[in-house]
């Protein structure tokens, strides 16, 4: 039997799963790790504790599983987008890596607006200059710890770190490269004017190649850190958005789908490159050989609902290890006690300034329409409900460029909650689907590192052998029209307070 193994280094943890050549997933491991916010707005991880947590993920699945490590055929890594790995002369990480929802380099957007243009960055980059990107974090430690900069040698994604402790190879591949603001989108391949412009030495940069391509080799080392054979194929796998869009078969014009981790994602597939002008949506080479896709993001999605279980769900928790369950399920449980719309509690779920539809690193969190009446329940749902109206402002404008969605596949962990998946069919006016393979991103990867390891001729075939529509939600009458109406109480509150976000 043949087997693959797909690796997730995802904000929370890491997810690293083995599956069959049908897209059965075989086994799964997960290890959790610590973010770091040393000032508000920051937000940092090492990435040894990464390699560490892939190291032991794939230790536990080949256990799991039983199986010879002979029988792994091919790894693909997927991995959050856009964070700073910086690497000295001898390959050892400088500083903890500035991962994609640090909002700490406006001034360096600006001076990577003003060094490259406007108008030419998006012509080149497909997208304004992001606080998120990981350019504009190269120029903050330029412009910040100068001596740390002096000493880099090397700069990678994080994905791509955990290739470099697996192989020894710098390497990189476009979807995720795509989202460093230094690739030539159009053309797949770095920008040398971006690059002269900002000037960034290309030669600090991995080679880029197409997702499904084999970019190297466990090595010795990396062998008897993780129990995998020497010699087992890593392909270039991709950044974790078109990762889940292979995952969800997200392979073909006409085909959106929605992803709820850490943050949130509306994904659609192009056959050709399209550009908001307006910067409010992103668009990137996708994992597929001659694609794109374009996607809008919200920041704070799954990780506002951690945060409120963190921070107000102790009974939920307590109850939830007695009861051998995770504490979402109980919070879900509250959350539909109330009705749509959470009786006019609106949340605003900026808790990490945000990107699409707004492009505003200040931008904060919000509750409103409080009174002594509602309860924790009404809070509860508001979140699920703000996260979602976020996500369906993403849809109007991918909407708006001419793309419309045969179907929406919803994934991540919110792709899991019944009640969440309704809430998007209703504010998505939609059919809801989801995969019998809730593995996303991991399972994407798996597949491209199939189609490189040759067990399939091309990503379709992968695809068709290893994904299945399980259920389907239709959106309700009466909450359609509900949340009708306070989306655009929603987002009328973003333009009230934007002044107030940015005198706070």
């Amino acid at each position: 039997m043949e087997y693959l193994l797909g690796i997730d280094i995802g904000t929370s943890g890491t997810k690293t799963v083995l599956f069959d050549h049908a897209g059965n997933a075989v086994a799964s491991s997960t290890r959790e790790y610590p973010l770091y916010q040393p000032q508000i707005g920051w937000a940092e991880q090492d990435p040894l504790d990464w390699w560490h947590a892939v190291c032991e993920t794939i230790k536990e699945v080949i256990y799991k599983s039983s199986i010879a490590k002979e029988d792994i055929k091919g790894i693909g890594l997927s991995g959050q987008m856009h964070g700073l790995v910086m690497l000295d002369k001898d390959g050892k990480v400088l500083r903890k890596s500035i991962i994609w929802c640090d909002q700490r380099t406006e001034k360096e957007c600006d001076e990577i607006t003003k060094r490259v243009g406007k108008d030419r960055l998006m012509q080149i980059t497909a997208n304004p200059a992001l606080t998120g990107f990981t350019a504009s974090k190269i120029l903050w430690v330029r412009n910040n710890e100068p001596e740390t900069y002096d000493k880099c040698r090397k700069i990678l994604l994080p994905k791509d770190y955990i290739r470099y402790m697996l192989t020894g190879e710098f390497a990189t591949e476009v979807s995720d490269a795509s989202g460093m603001q230094l690739l030539d989108i159009a053309h797949r391949k770095w920008s040398e004017e971006v690059l002269q412009k900002l000037e960034i030495p290309k030669e600090y940069l991995a080679d880029v190649y197409e997702s499904v391509v084999v970019t190297g080799k466990v090595n010795q080392k990396a062998a008897e850190l993780t129990g995998l054979m020497t010699g087992t194929k890593v392909a270039g796998g991709a950044g974790d958005q078109a990762a889940g869009g292979i995952g969800n078969g997200i392979i073909k014009e006409g085909l959106v789908s929605t992803m709820i981790g850490t943050s949130g994602v509306v994904f659609a597939h192009l056959d050709r490159p399209m550009i908001d002008d307006k910067g409010r949506v992103h668009t990137f080479c996708h994992a597929v050989p001659g694609a794109w896709h374009v996607m809008g993001v919200t920041q704070g999605a799954g990780l506002s609902l951690k945060w409120f279980r963190d921070n107000f769900c102790d009974s939920e928790i307590s109850a939830a290890k007695f009861m051998n369950i995770d504490p979402y399920v109980l919070m879900t449980k509250q959350a539909e006690c109330t009705s749509a719309g959470s009786r006019g509690v609106i949340y605003l779920p900026y808790m990490m300034g945000e990107r699409s539809p707004h492009l505003n690193p200040k931008a904060k969190g919000v509750f409103f329409g409080i009174t002594a009446s509602h309860s924790k329940n009404d809070m509860l749902r508001a979140v699920l409900e703000g996260v979602s109206y976020s996500l369906a402002d993403c849809m109007d404008i991918i909407r708006g460029m001419g793309i419309t969605p045969n179907q929406v596949m919803a994934s991540g962990g919110g792709g899991k909650s019944e009640l969440w998946r309704q809430i998007q069919a209703d504010m998505f006016n939609s059919t809801i689907c989801t995969n019998k393979s809730t593995e996303g991103g991991a399972l994407g990867v798996a597949l491209l590192a199939g189609v490189g390891a040759g067990i399939y001729k091309n990503i379709e075939e992968a695809c068709s052998a290893a994904i299945n529509i399980n259920e389907k939600q239709e959106p309700i009458a009466g909450n359609v029209a509900t949340y009708k109406r306070y989306h655009k109480i929603y987002q009328k509150l973003y333009y009230d307070l934007k002044d107030s976000f940015e005198l706070l």
